[in-house]
């Protein structure tokens, strides 16, 4: 692969006039065994260039700890792009947004008191050294400048909508540069704040979806030379549980993009393929209030969550065929999918009974949140005694995110953050009786100066305005369910709360499929221990994405976590995804 220069007058590689069409695609939110078949389908569209993120978060689940296997297998993405023929843009971070947990940034490093997360705290940065000490040693053969796919390395992400520290993006810049990376570096942000996140010496980039002109505009009085190039053109948009599926139509999209083009600007486009939040790795947003991202990431993009062609696809590809070559091969097919019928779960295990199999409990003075225990995802179960009888109020400083309270394993309401209500009243049925909160993460917060996102109990906690002397903490990351027991469903003495339920499918050929969940409330579900990710009755989304290769011909067991009541005992494949009522 030739080497990427940045020329008064545009990008050059291997010292002629070159043009980035990219596409964004993130290889851990689609299935490593699918990774081929994506990025094939980006070259074909007319892409020269394929976009990821690298979740820290991910690569990093616990202090000192680094990953590059399975799914998380970087060098063999880098590997599989370069031999469709596509260049890389690669953006490490170490703060990626993306609507991703967190932001991409790792757990762990709230459990230090008072850090400054995107900062010059030392702390932080010393963390952000580790991290990129431990990436780039196997990247560096990738990099453009030794022969491989990577073309270029961006430096933070969207740093001007956060600070406005020129130092700290310096520091940045120096560790990079330190560990090897000699490929050009790139900055991108919106138009107005191009000037916060901006670094002497690095390329500027903008991020828009509509506007064309005007962002072109805004980013040339910022860079009065060099190319021009709108590192995130959105084409879509992602989805919060409770609100409505967004799109854009195929052809407003494919005007602006030819709008783009003409302008001679270079291009990505977020997303070309938005993939799936599997497991717990969905961010939020709070804006002055919380609002979780759904399972689905599929962008309203030009490949769809299960990697199908959309009508963009080929909007985009005859957009893309008047500025640059595209190949002269059929638009590929939608893959084959998989239905089937109701499936009923016909083994139960209730979750209170089943705590001490998921976790150990921590005793303290307090609650302990989440990052205190060492736990990224899931939830935590926090317990405590009641000395009084009668009726009780509890008071909690802060809930992150979701609690669901018991007495005596009796469920007595739900608290939210959400909806700011941080007081709920009951009847304690004795002295003695046990207050058990079960707490949710529903995803950390991934923009703005709320990514400081401790879960769990937070601050103060009271009963009838006194604070318990002793609390077990329990952390419930739900990593594995294999020591879980189950006993068959009784529906004479149906479970009273949390519960997992199982159940088994037979499957002749895999194929791609959607797990509906109709007349179930809110919870999780795994394919053969494949954590699919969460559902949840609100909406907007109402199936979960099943990628082929998480089945296999014959048995496969399907376990579904039920937060709540539900109407039925079973479960459904379908051969089409809902993802809910189309935002207006």
């Amino acid at each position: 692969m030739p080497r990427l220069d940045i020329a008064a007058d545009g990008f050059r590689l291997d010292d002629r006039p070159f043009r980035i069409i990219s596409g964004a695609l993130h290889y851990f939110r689609i299935h490593p065994e699918q990774w081929a078949d994506r990025l094939h389908k980006a070259r074909l569209m007319g892409l020269n260039t394929i976009d990821t993120y690298v979740p820290w978060n991910l690569h990093s689940p616990r202090r000192g700890e680094f990953r590059l296997d399975a799914g998380l297998d970087l060098p063999r993405f880098l590997d599989t792009a370069a031999a469709e023929g596509l260049h890389v843009l690669l953006r490490p971070g170490p703060y990626i947004c993306a609507e991703w947990e967190g932001g991409g940034l790792p757990s762990w490093l709230l459990a230090e008191d008072g850090i400054e997360l995107r900062s010059r705290d030392p702390r932080y940065l010393r963390a952000v050294d580790r991290y990129i000490g431990a990436l780039m040693p196997p990247l560096l053969p990738y990099l453009g400048t030794r022969g491989g796919p990577v073309l270029a390395v961006q430096l933070e992400n969207e740093y001007g909508a956060y600070g406005d520290d020129t130092a700290y993006l310096a520091e940045l810049a120096e560790l990079l540069r330190r560990h090897g990376v000699d490929v050009p570096l790139f900055t991108c942000d919106q138009p107005t704040d191009l000037e916060r996140g901006s670094l002497g010496g690095v390329l500027r980039t903008a991020n828009f979806g509509s506007r064309v002109e005007a962002g072109l505009t805004e980013l040339r009085k910022h860079q009065p030379d060099g190319p021009l190039m709108c590192t995130e053109f959105w084409i879509g948009w992602f989805d919060r549980w409770g609100g409505k599926h967004t799109t854009r139509s195929a052809d407003e999209s494919a005007a602006d993009l030819d709008r783009l083009l003409a302008a001679d600007a270079s291009v990505n486009i977020y997303m070309f393929h938005g993939g799936t939040n599997f497991g717990f790795t969905n961010g939020a947003n709070d804006k002055g209030t919380y609002r979780p991202t759904v399972t689905s990431y599929d962008y309203d993009a030009p490949l769809d969550e299960s990697g199908d062609p959309t009508p963009k696809y080929t909007a985009f590809r005859d957009v893309i065929a008047k500025y640059g070559p595209v190949p002269d091969e059929p638009v590929p097919a939608p893959a084959p999918k998989l239905a089937h019928g109701p499936v009923e779960l016909t083994d139960c295990a209730p979750l209170l009974d089943q705590a001490e199999a998921l976790g150990e409990a921590v005793q303290a003075d307090r609650p302990l949140t989440m990052e205190q225990l060492g736990q990224s995802f899931g939830f935590v179960l926090y317990e405590t005694g009641l000395p009084d009888q009668g009726p009780a109020v509890l008071q909690v400083a802060e809930i992150r995110d979701r609690a669901q309270v018991f007495v005596d394993g009796q469920p007595v309401g739900v608290l939210e953050r959400e909806s700011h209500e941080q007081a709920l009243a009951f009847v304690v049925p004795r002295s003695g009786a046990k207050l058990t909160v079960l707490v949710e993460n529903q995803g950390r917060v991934n923009y703005g100066p709320e990514i400081h996102d401790r879960k769990g109990l937070l601050g103060h906690i009271t009963v009838n305005g006194h604070e318990p002397a002793a609390w077990h903490s329990r952390a419930l990351p739900l990593e594995h369910l294999d020591d879980l027991a189950f006993s068959p469903f009784d529906p004479a003495s149906p479970p009273v709360g949390p519960a997992f339920h199982r159940g088994y499918l037979d499957v002749e050929r895999p194929a791609d499929t959607f797990l509906a969940l109709d007349g179930w409330t809110k919870g999780h579900a795994w394919i053969n221990g494949f954590a699919l990710g969460r559902y949840w009755s609100r909406g907007a989304q109402g199936t979960l994405y099943v990628p082929a290769p998480v089945l296999r011909a014959g048995r496969n067991e399907i376990t579904v976590l039920e937060l709540h009541a539900r109407a039925t005992r079973t479960v459904e494949l379908r051969d089409r995804p809902d993802l809910g009522e189309t935002e207006e």
